[in-house]
């Protein structure tokens, strides 16, 4: 892995983890990124063993929505254990 792919991992966990906290709350930049990441790596298990297949025309877009819906599946999960 390049210095430059997991600079996008990381924009792209931080915009998820910021859609994310604008429908469920929470902030902060790490909290953003952390949930982003993690919920990058849910959203993608959730939406390949549905067999949902987006396609919005750009694939940092299809990343971000997936991994956005998977934050917020996280986040949720997080707040009733908690």
């Amino acid at each position: 892995m390049d210095v430059k792919n997991i600079v996008i991992w990381c924009v792209i966990g931080i915009i998820a983890g910021w859609l994310a906290s604008l429908v469920i709350g929470g902030g902060g930049l790490i909290r953003y990124l952390v949930t982003g990441i993690i919920g990058a790596f849910v959203g993608g298990f959730l939406f390949s063993f549905a067999g949902i297949n987006i396609n919005l025309g750009n694939a940092y877009v299809n990343q971000v929505v997936v991994a956005a819906v998977g934050a917020i599946v996280v986040v949720l999960i997080a707040r009733v254990l908690a």
